[in-house]
């Protein structure tokens, strides 16, 4: 008697946490898609998803429900960044650290990072390389032990030796070593092969490739063609087979039009970009992601003595203040653009800044806050499922203090986040 008592009370409990709601009253909402400004709605939060969306402020007829009072807020879905690295954020000690950190330290310091980043009202990530790490942070991210945004993360970059990211760069004889596929160092198609199918085996949900030179990297340049055409092509090829989609960073434009015709979704940074690149990237739907608070912070940051290796420094001012305004231009030709920061490059939590930088260059406000929901959704699969406040999709919701579309700053001020139906931050 005992045991079935036991039994119906757990039943009773169980159907009661399943029959718990939340009702949002809005009184502002973004609607990403169809880029409008809706008035007075009641967002009705079900478990991990929206069960609806209603006009005017509607009251739950079980007790058990909970009101959340958003009436006097703008309301809109949590927001995407599409470049991210969640294991590190920039310190004049950060190349030093390669050597001082243990993979520990770099752990625990991502766990910081992903909260902050969630309480700025991103509730969804792509971080574009790190050691391994970031696998780890998604997996405690997904299991429910830390605070932080969905991850979708390439784990370790692929570069050619001495290239960006190349994890030997600026080491002394005796470690740099000849690192290989397994390390994320690609020479020839075989080794872009394997590099590929490794990612897979660590963890990896994309690619990520460094198709040119870069800034931050102790190497001489930071555009010049680093893969071979075939190389990129084996490695888009062999992505598909695993379901993978492939992002390249790319300063250089010779290097840019070979990852864009072999096939890679997203050129990150672009800086170099020309119209022939930004008419071939809008002939394979590859999209842009701009990078350009990255850009701003390098500029400043290579005028205070020390902070970079002096290798890099030439390369922050050549490149930093570029990046603004080849977006302007691959943005008015009609080059798709997807939201991405660069975050870690300065400080994590400042993600939202890119947005003053977009509309600073010419992008629509509502342009601006599609490029982080309905756009970043499509290249995740995920435009069913996250972009939107609509009935089905994951009750990813932030709130802010005034209409972005009117005032843009307003995403750097994030007053709500709710990612998943749970309750991270309400201000």
């Amino acid at each position: 008697m005992k045991n079935l008592l036991a039994f119906l009370f757990a039943m009773v409990f169980f159907t009661n946490m399943m029959a718990q709601e939340t009702y949002i009253h809005a009184g502002k909402l973004v609607d990403t898609k169809s880029g409008e400004i809706l008035k007075e709605r009641t967002i009705i939060v079900s478990g991990k998803r929206i069960k609806e969306v209603k006009k005017g402020y509607v009251n739950p007829e079980s007790d058990s429900a909970k009101i959340i009072d958003l009436k006097d807020k703008t309301v809109l879905p949590g927001l995407t960044d599409m470049h991210v690295h969640m294991e590190s954020e920039t310190n004049p000690s950060k190349y030093l650290q390669r050597f001082t950190n243990n993979p520990a330290d770099d752990a625990f310091n991502s766990v910081g990072f992903a909260e902050k980043t969630l309480m700025a009202g991103f509730t969804t990530v792509r971080d574009l390389g790190g050691s391994g790490v970031n696998i780890s942070l998604r997996n405690a991210i997904e299991a429910g032990k830390i605070a932080g945004p969905r991850v979708f993360t390439a784990g370790k970059s692929l570069a050619t030796t001495g290239g960006h990211a190349d994890p030997t760069n600026g080491m002394n004889n005796a470690m740099k070593g000849d690192p290989g596929p397994k390390h994320g160092v690609v020479n020839g198609v075989e080794d872009a092969r394997k590099a590929v199918r490794q990612r897979y085996k660590n963890g990896a949900d994309l690619i990520k490739i460094t198709s040119t030179g870069g800034v931050l990297s102790v190497a001489k340049s930071s555009s010049n063609p680093q893969f071979f055409h075939e190389e990129i092509e084996e490695i888009v090829k062999t992505a598909r087979d695993y379901g993978f989609h492939v992002a390249a960073h790319a300063h250089g434009d010779e290097g840019m039009q070979r990852a864009v015709r072999a096939g890679v979704k997203t050129i990150e940074h672009g800086t170099l970009m020309s119209e022939e690149t930004m008419d071939l990237m809008k002939k394979m739907n590859a999209y842009l992601v701009p990078t350009i608070t990255a850009g701003k912070e390098v500029t400043e940051k290579a005028e205070i003595e020390g902070y970079y290796p002096e290798l890099v420094v030439p390369k922050a001012r050549e490149i930093g203040p570029k990046i603004q305004n080849t977006f302007s231009k691959a943005y008015k030709r009609g080059v798709p653009i997807a939201f991405g920061t660069d975050a870690g490059v300065f400080k994590h939590g400042e993600n939202a800044r890119e947005f003053e930088y977009m509309v600073e260059a010419g992008m629509p406000e509502m342009k601006a806050i599609q490029s982080a929901t309905i756009e970043p959704a499509k290249i995740l699969n995920m435009e069913n499922e996250s972009g939107q406040i609509a009935k089905d999709f994951f009750a990813d919701i932030i709130a802010v203090d005034e209409d972005p579309t009117k005032n843009i700053k307003t995403l750097q001020e994030v007053k709500f986040v709710m990612k998943e139906g749970k309750v991270y931050k309400n201000r």
